[in-house]
């Protein structure tokens, strides 16, 4: 493998992580506050959707954009009030989600479209387009910097650095400040966050409205940078993944950095070689198209049992009185 090849993979490997991160850092927010929510891949489906679609109406990606995290937004309040006011079970209310997007967004873009459950596809500006930085191709010449700057670094979306600007900002706000501590308390022992006079309720909220938002980035992302448009059932299992990525992180942003880029890197390498030959041995690309989910199952099986939640998540608070 040369240097260049390389560099696409990496390359390759940022764009196809970001979806991930930003799932997996919803998520974060939400469980360390106590709740959990399987409802990630229907949120991030719902919010694909609706962005390529407001995006393909308006021609405007931001509205497009604004329309993703509403449509999320819509859904995490369904999974709030199920979840928080009436203390239903958390990952009964996140399956039913994943359900409801799965079928609204095929009927829905079948019936505004009739392109057989897909948006037509984005041009100009219905899409994120690249952000070149400055210099970018006066240094490309320059060995081994060059290239790195010029391939590596520059180039992507906008949602790419807002996600890679997510992992420090979100290890600031729940590691340094007072909301970031009475967040985490609020996942480990409410009843004694309750006692301190915080308002237990309206910090899960603000928690589900925050994983709301990130996930309806991230399915945007899908449908106006990633990809041109919305196809049925276009998150392929993300939200799965960014929960299984959560899990290998312990529920901490540097390690869910970390984590993403590792399944992003694994989907570029099944993306950009279709068969690996090992000696006399080809590696089928099916298997190579399975190896992320294979990791998925290796880390759900490997570390649920070492990687320790918040002691109340998936439990519902009641007020004692």
């Amino acid at each position: 493998m040369d240097f260049a090849t390389f560099l696409q993979i990496l390359d390759s490997t940022i764009r196809l992580a970001t979806p991930l991160l930003l799932a997996c850092l919803a998520g974060l927010y939400s469980e360390r506050a106590g709740i959990f929510d399987i409802g990630l891949e229907g949120k991030m489906l719902a919010a694909a959707f609706l962005s390529a679609a407001i995006a393909f109406v308006t021609g405007s990606v931001w509205l497009g954009l604004l329309a993703g995290i509403g449509a999320s937004l819509f859904l995490s309040a369904i999974h709030g009030i199920a979840s928080i006011t009436f203390r239903g079970n958390q990952l009964i209310s996140g399956v039913a989600i994943n359900f409801l997007a799965s079928g609204l967004t095929v009927l829905i873009a079948q019936s505004w479209f009739a392109q057989g459950g897909r948006t037509p596809a984005l041009t100009d500006g219905g899409r994120f387009s690249p952000i070149e930085f400055p210099f970018a191709e006066a240094i490309l010449p320059v060995p081994v910097i060059g290239p790195v700057y010029e391939g590596l670094i520059s180039g992507h979306t906008a949602i790419v650095y807002l996600a890679l600007l997510m992992v420090p900002l979100s290890w600031y706000v729940l590691f340094r400040t007072r909301f970031g501590l009475r967040l985490r308390a609020v996942g480990e022992n409410p009843a004694a966050v309750d006692t301190a006079g915080v308002n237990v309720i309206r910090l899960r909220f603000t928690a589900v409205a925050i994983c709301g938002v990130l996930c309806g980035i991230a399915g945007a992302y899908l449908a106006t940078a990633l990809q041109a448009g919305f196809v049925k059932e276009m998150t392929a299992g993300r939200g799965y993944i960014a929960l299984a990525a959560l899990i290998f992180a312990k529920w901490r942003p540097w390690y869910a950095l970390y984590a993403c880029l590792l399944f992003g890197f694994l989907q570029a390498i099944a993306l950009r070689f279709q068969n690996i030959d090992i000696g006399a041995f080809t590696v089928p690309v099916e298997f190579m198209d399975a190896l992320p989910y294979i990791l998925t199952v290796v880390i759900l099986a490997g570390f649920v049992g070492k990687a320790i939640p918040p002691r109340a998540g998936g439990e519902p608070y009641v007020k004692e009185r």
